[in-house]
């Protein structure tokens, strides 16, 4: 099949020239030349198909809803007929499993697995320039904008045609290729290990659901949550009290967007918090006074949990530009005492008791507050946690308690206290690990490539010998669970290359 237009075959050669690619490391073996041949076929012939493919995927809203199980919710049904459709219009045999899809390429004992997820996180459509469940691609040029270009719906549509490319050259296989499509991986786990234990998943596995060049270890996910309970209203007072904070979306996003509410405000306290604000790096404030009330509401930048770096904090942000007085412990109050001394505006931990450390290779814990609900019962806080090796989680879990307690000790009582701390994982004897560095080592020009570890948590836990390979560039910001979601169309066709010369290196 050919490129769709004679504009998208111009466009994908300017962007993939070969000056792109440099030659790979002498130390390291390249791509065979069947490899090297089908991955070429691949971009020249599938370009345009691919993109079409992304778009079919991601208008379906396969954002999971609460108490609505897959086999009844419309988007999943839609999504997984689209891809057994499409399977099958490909090529291959595609069977329903009810949480996971199975795409199927040739036959035989030895198998190898391509990991990914149809479900996407959630999204607020007020964010995006035209819906997150169409593909935009003409607002920003050269991007692919929509929830799941990148996590995890354009993997899956660049494997699938990675398949068609291996399958179109004849190459005669000698393990069966197996694309899994799990359909809950953002909102429970438990369907895919039920699934797992009746099904014998491949022998050898490679998770398209993170970064390159090879991904061998990753923290371990944990949360801490509490509520602050309703305090007794201040009768009569003058003084400026806080009467309200809210933000964040979902807990493994980091939030944008925060508000605050001042009762008895003042202007000299509205310039004094503004002052302190405009310290601060990539937040917008808003103030809108009310009689004696002020709103405050707070834009910063969302992020993936894994990497609290990318992204800036509107909640912690706001807590700090208020830190311009002491605030009474009513319940907003404390709340955003509590962020001010206990969380602060790192990401590391600092301020949290003597729970902050690092390992070498994964790096450093990260804690970072996400989401904020008031309720008339008070106000609940989750933090997001990710844990390396290094520290044991009693440790970590009786380091936080005693955190927790120190602070009730000069505070308020909290209640409803959880601490949920999971476990880091590592990969140490995958076979499949030089050859993944190796093609994409071939395909980038970045020499001396090394397996690293990421802050999230794939389905690579759950399966054998398996690693993740992209889809994001090395210490690329990672726009899955943003609010700006996109892969570049180079990029896209990039991981389209490499996964169809890892696909041939690993099953012929």
């Amino acid at each position: 099949m050919r490129p769709r237009s004679f504009h998208m075959v111009a466009l994908v050669m300017g962007l993939l020239s070969p000056a792109a690619f440099a030659a790979a490391p002498a130390s390291q073996i390249p791509p065979s030349t069947a490899a090297t041949k089908a991955a070429t076929h691949a971009l020249k012939t599938y370009s345009g198909d691919i993109v079409a493919s992304v778009a079919k995927m991601v208008s379906y809203n396969t954002v999971a809803v609460p108490n609505v199980p897959i086999a009844a919710n419309p988007a999943h049904i839609g999504f997984k007929q689209y891809l057994r459709e499409h399977g099958e219009h490909l090529g291959f045999d595609v069977t329903d499993y009810g949480s996971v899809v199975v795409v199927g390429m040739g036959k035989g004992p030895q198998r190898v697995g391509i990991v990914t997820h149809g479900d996407v996180q959630p999204v607020n459509p007020a964010k995006w320039a035209k819906s997150p469940f169409e593909l935009d691609t003409t607002s920003e040029p050269g991007r692919l904008i929509g929830r799941g270009t990148e996590d995890d719906k354009g993997p899956i549509a660049t494997a699938l045609y990675a398949m068609k490319a291996i399958k179109d050259q004849g190459i005669v296989l000698s393990k069966r290729i197996e694309l899994y499509v799990y359909m809950a991986e953002e909102s429970d786990w438990d369907p895919l290990v039920a699934h797992l234990k009746e099904h014998a998943p491949p022998q050898m596995n490679i998770t398209l659901d993170s970064e390159y060049p090879v991904v061998t270890a990753e923290k371990g996910f944990g949360s801490v949550s509490f509520m602050l309970p309703n305090q007794p209203a201040r009768i009569d007072s003058v003084e400026p009290d806080l009467i309200a904070f809210t933000g964040g979306f979902f807990g493994s996003q980091i939030p944008e967007d925060a508000g605050a509410v001042i009762a008895n405000a003042t202007p000299r306290l509205e310039a004094q918090i503004r002052q302190r604000a405009a310290a601060q790096k990539g937040m917008r404030y808003q103030f809108l006074w009310q009689d004696k009330q002020l709103a405050i509401t707070a834009l910063g930048v969302s992020a993936h949990s894994s990497q609290p770096e990318n992204g800036v904090n509107a909640i912690s942000m706001l807590a700090d530009a208020l830190a311009v007085r002491p605030w009474a412990d009513s319940t907003a109050g404390a709340l955003v005492n509590f962020l001010n001394e206990v969380i602060g505006t790192g990401v590391y931990g600092q301020k949290f008791g003597n729970v902050a450390y690092r390992d070498d290779f994964m790096g450093p814990m990260t804690v970072a507050p996400t989401v904020i609900k008031q309720s008339p019962e008070g106000i609940s806080l989750n933090i997001n946690i990710r844990r390396p090796k290094g520290k044991s989680k009693d440790q970590v879990v009786a380091e936080m308690s005693a955190a927790l307690t120190q602070w009730q000790a000069r505070h308020v009582a909290l209640t409803n206290i959880k601490l949920n701390i999971g476990d880091p994982w590592v990969q140490a004897n995958a076979p499949q690990v030089d050859t993944l560095l190796s093609v994409f080592s071939h395909y980038t020009g970045i020499k001396n490539a090394k397996p690293r570890s990421i802050g999230g948590g794939t389905n690579s836990r759950l399966f054998p010998n398996a690693v993740s390979f992209g889809p994001a560039m090395p210490d690329a910001t990672y726009s899955g669970h943003s609010e700006h979601e996109f892969i570049t169309l180079k990029q896209l066709l990039l991981n389209l290359q490499m996964y169809t010369a890892v696909l041939v290196e690993l099953a012929k």
